[in-house]
C-alpha cells in the first residue's frame, strides 16, 4: 500500500476537523479547565477538556485511516493512544510526521476570545509539506501545500473551492512573541507593536500569530517557533509570499536539525521585504541573539 500524500492526509481529516471545530465552539463558554501544565508561561500552561477531546478524536481518525503514519499530538503525554502510533518522532526524508495542536491559543480560548484554532501539519525531514488551520469562531480554514501557496475558504468549502491567498495589504502591526519585548522601542515609531506577554488581556482580544493569515499583521518575531504552531504559521506565511528567515537573516534550517526539540530557532516573518528588513534591523540594534 502506497503512502498517502500530504494533501490526501489533510483532505481526509478535514470533515472530521469540521466536527471538532463545531465541538470546540459549542463548549467554549462552558469549558472546564484541566489542571494547568507545569510552566510559568500562561500561554503554554493552559489546558482544557477541548485540548484533550479534540486530540483523542483526531487520533482515532488517524489510527483508523492512516495507521502507519507517524503522529505527534501536543498532548501526547496524556493520551491513551500514543502507544498505538508507530512513532511520534520526526523520521527520515519522505516518512511523514503528522502533528496536531488541538487548541492552539488555549489561553485565548479559556478567556472566551475568538482567536484560537485547530492546527494539523505534515512534516518532512527537510521542511513542512502541508499545514491546515481551522478557525472555528470565524467559520474559516486555511491550508498550504509546499510550493503551491496558501488557500482559504469557509468551513463548508472543499479544498478545490478554496481561493489562493496573498498577504498584500496587511495592517501595520507587528507581533512580538515571548522573549522579543526588547525590539518594541525600535519598531513603535513605524508600527503598532503587540508584545503578547505585556499586552495580553483576558477582557480585550489582542492579535495572535494566526492573525497574519487574516491580514491583521505585517510582521512577527518568534523567539521559539514550535513545529506544531509557530513554525507552521511561518511556513504558511511564506507560502503566502512573506519573507521568513532566522533572526539573523539566514535561511530557515531543515526540521531535522531540531528534531529533538520540535522547535525552530528564533525567526522573523515579514509580509514584505521592507518589513522583514525593519525587523532584522531591530534585532541587530538590540543585540537580540538566538538562545
Amino acid at each position: 500500500m502506497s503512502s498517502p500524500t500530504p494533501k490526501q492526509i489533510l483532505e481526509t481529516l478535514l470533515p472530521h476537523l469540521r466536527v471538532a471545530a463545531a465541538y470546540a465552539q459549542e463548549i467554549q463558554s462552558r469549558i472546564a479547565a484541566q489542571p494547568e501544565k507545569d510552566s510559568d508561561n500562561i500561554f503554554v500552561s493552559a489546558l482544557t477538556d477541548a485540548d484533550l477531546s479534540v486530540q483523542t478524536f483526531v487520533e482515532v481518525v488517524m489510527l483508523g485511516q492512516f495507521p502507519t503514519v507517524r503522529f505527534y499530538g501536543e498532548e501526547h503525554e496524556k493520551s491513551y493512544n500514543t502507544k498505538y502510533f508507530r512513532s511520534i518522532e520526526l523520521g527520515p526524508q519522505d516518512d511523514y510526521l503528522v502533528t496536531l495542536d488541538p487548541i492552539d491559543g488555549t489561553r485565548f480560548y479559556l478567556d472566551g476570545h475568538q482567536n484560537y484554532q485547530i492546527m494539523v501539519n505534515v512534516l518532512n525531514a527537510d521542511g513542512f509539506e502541508a499545514s491546515l488551520v481551522i478557525r472555528p469562531a470565524y467559520g474559516r480554514y486555511f491550508y498550504a501545500l509546499r510550493g503551491q501557496g496558501l488557500f482559504s475558504g469557509s468551513l463548508e468549502d472543499a479544498f478545490a473551492d478554496c481561493q489562493p491567498l496573498k498577504i498584500e495589504q496587511p495592517a501595520k502591526q507587528i507581533y512580538l512573541g515571548g522573549g522579543a519585548a526588547q525590539l518594541k522601542p525600535q519598531l513603535e515609531d513605524k508600527y503598532q507593536v503587540i508584545d503578547v506577554h505585556a499586552d495580553y488581556s483576558a477582557d480585550v482580544q489582542v492579535p495572535s500569530t494566526a492573525s497574519f493569515l487574516m491580514g491583521e499583521l505585517s510582521g512577527a518575531v518568534l523567539m521559539g517557533a514550535q513545529f506544531i504552531d509557530g513554525a507552521a504559521f511561518a511556513f504558511m506565511a511564506q507560502e503566502a509570499g512573506a519573507v521568513v528567515t532566522r533572526i539573523d537573516g539566514s535561511p530557515l534550517p531543515p526540521l531535522s536539525d531540531y528534531a529533538e526539540t520540535y522547535r525552530w530557532p528564533p525567526l522573523v516573518i515579514g509580509a514584505t521585504a521592507e518589513v522583514h528588513a525593519d525587523l532584522i534591523a531591530a534585532a541587530k540594534a538590540t543585540g537580540t541573539v538566538e538562545r
